[in-house]
């Protein structure tokens, strides 16, 4: 794993947009306010991954991890994940909650459990992600913090 990866928070709305799309990862929803929550590593101008996260309270939603395919199994994405997890902690998260069609196997090795998409809190359930988005097929994983 590559420890010397450089994270940066807030990255270029254009540039986030792209990698996200060339991942099939949802984009519809985001505008530049949600990038509060959002970081990356590599160049601002072509990041190599970006997570984001939308927080409600002591919940959040883990959203739009995606490292580019040639940076796959560096470590880039455990690295992308627990820096999202440590900004979600000092922001007061307890809980993070997630949806996947490709990564179950992923997050299960990290922490995070499936769960029933009727236990998600009602702010969760009211993202545009959990309730349009996303298809019911996804798995709904959370993880304590």
């Amino acid at each position: 794993m590559n420890s010397n990866l450089q994270i940066s928070t807030r990255p270029e709305y254009e540039a986030t947009i792209r990698i996200l799309r060339e991942a099939n990862l949802p984009t519809e929803d985001l505008g530049t306010s949600h990038l509060e929550h959002f970081s990356y590593a590599g160049p601002a101008i072509e990041p190599t991954g970006v997570v984001g996260l939308e927080i409600f309270g002591d919940v959040a939603l883990l959203r739009s991890l995606v490292v580019v395919p040639s940076r796959r199994g560096s470590g880039d994405g455990q690295r992308l994940l627990s820096h999202a997890e440590e900004h979600a902690r000092v922001a007061g998260v307890r809980e993070l909650y997630l949806l996947t069609t490709t990564a179950e196997t992923f997050f299960a090795k990290r922490g995070f459990v499936r769960a029933s998409r009727d236990s998600a809190p009602p702010a969760i359930r009211a993202t545009r992600e959990f309730s349009g988005i996303c298809p019911a097929s996804s798995a709904f994983m959370r993880k304590p913090l």
